[in-house]
């Protein structure tokens, strides 16, 4: 009788040394372009509709006019983007859900009316004001999660019966002045208008997001090779962060030549990490999104679905709040005007401009931030060039509308490709 064959290093049953394993399954960079290639081909176009959006916008208002790229003038772009910006970041919750919140302009004014009343006023601590107002926004929040869960209102009327709700008590609480001017002097005004970062904690600043993707990279390459599976290539991780920190270190440069970056700015850049963290990293963030993509399939794995709604709609109206009290103080005043005009229709666009779906499931912090910088370089441009707000309105709406086309077409072709 023959002797059975021996494994040989070539044979299939032989086992591979596990550093083989790895360098066959490490992507190369022209891989993981290709794949981006593909998701993008799928319908997957995430924030690049908006970067190439923000692009073009400031290539064309330069040319029309250089101060728009001049430093101070990027630095009051920048504190007038904070303010509906954390706005839009509650937007960004409920759209997540499929739903709306069509009172958020109106919820700001509030808020900022009382801080008029309750700080100038009638004289408490401003930390007070402050907490009122918050609290002022959550409790609005609240009511609509229960007109939705409780009694199956959709939240387009509720909303929309809250918007007219709130414009009415912002007029009532302000009276028949109808403006209350905050001290000029003040912490609060001076943060709305006036404080911008040391040059030296804006740069240290600048390389974190870089050094994050760094650590993060590491530790997930770590866990895929120790598995066996495809693992960026190191190259292309440092790469990445490097051009990240080159790219933020040098805006950083550039604003610092101005007055520097605004520590209202600021705020809004580290709201917008906490939520990305919130949406990302924790069982709420998960449950978000599930409720979004199938609200009968999360209720089914056992997620309580009118939590996940109070949760959205609360935070939502807490941040509108929030909002509309830094309005007021880069204002430096409590009006009837606050949270009217176009704050809503910012504040919605934003979110969806950004990348946020309408159809609800698909969005992050991020499309936010992204967003309410194309519609605030949009409305500075035009000013800039002099052109009526009517102008503005229908540039805006444009954008608008072209975000919720290609928002729809990314969402057919991924369908059709099976990523929806």
């Amino acid at each position: 009788m023959s002797k059975p064959a021996q494994s040989t290093p070539s044979s299939p049953q032989a086992p591979l040394d596990r550093s083989d394993v790895r360098m066959r399954h490490d992507d190369s960079i022209a891989d993981m372009l290709r794949a981006s290639l593909d998701k993008i081909r799928s319908g997957d176009l995430g924030m690049l509709p908006v970067v190439i959006g923000l692009i073009v916008i400031s290539v064309v208002f330069s040319v029309l006019n250089p101060v728009f790229l001049l430093p101070n003038n990027l630095v009051n772009l920048l504190f007038d983007c904070a303010t509906v910006g954390i706005i839009s970041l509650g937007i960004v919750c409920v759209l997540l859900l499929g739903e709306i919140d069509l009172s958020v302009g109106s919820m700001s004014g509030l808020a900022s009316a009382m801080i008029g009343v309750l700080w100038v006023n009638l004289g408490l601590p401003l930390p007070v004001a402050l907490f009122a107002g918050l609290a002022a926004g959550a409790c609005v929040g609240a009511l609509y999660a229960v007109l939705y869960n409780r009694l199956g209102m959709p939240s387009f009327i509720a909303t929309l019966s809250g918007l007219l709700a709130l414009l009415g008590l912002q007029l009532y609480i302000l009276g028949p002045t109808g403006s209350i001017n905050l001290p000029f002097a003040s912490v609060l005004v001076r943060f709305g208008q006036i404080y911008v970062m040391p040059g030296w904690l804006s740069h240290l600043l600048a390389l974190v997001p870089g050094a994050v993707i760094v650590l993060r990279g590491l530790r997930t390459r770590a866990g895929r090779q120790a598995a066996g599976l495809s693992a960026p290539p190191l190259s292309a991780l440092f790469l990445k962060a490097g051009l990240l920190t080159v790219g933020l270190e040098f805006a950083v440069f550039y604003l610092n030549i101005g007055r520097g970056v605004p520590w209202m700015f600021g705020l809004l850049i580290a709201l917008v990490v906490l939520l990305d963290y919130a949406l990302t990293r924790t069982q709420w963030g998960r449950s978000m999104f599930a409720v979004g993509g199938n609200r009968e399939a999360a209720r089914r794995a056992g997620i309580n679905v009118r939590r996940v709604y109070m949760s959205a709609f609360m935070l939502c109206s807490t941040l509108a709040a929030l909002g509309g009290m830094l309005s007021a103080a880069r204002l430096a005043s409590s009006s009837q005007q606050a949270g009217t005009g176009d704050v809503n229709l910012n504040a919605i666009a934003a979110a969806v401009i950004g990348g946020t779906s309408l159809f609800g499931g698909r969005g992050s912090a991020y499309s936010a931030l992204l967003g309410i910088i194309v519609i605030q370089a949009i409305s500075n441009g035009l000013t800039l060039l002099n052109l009526s707000s009517s102008l503005r309105y229908m540039i805006t709406g444009a954008v608008l509308a072209i975000a919720v086309i290609v928002d729809s077409l990314a969402r057919r072709s991924r369908v059709s490709h099976g990523r929806a």
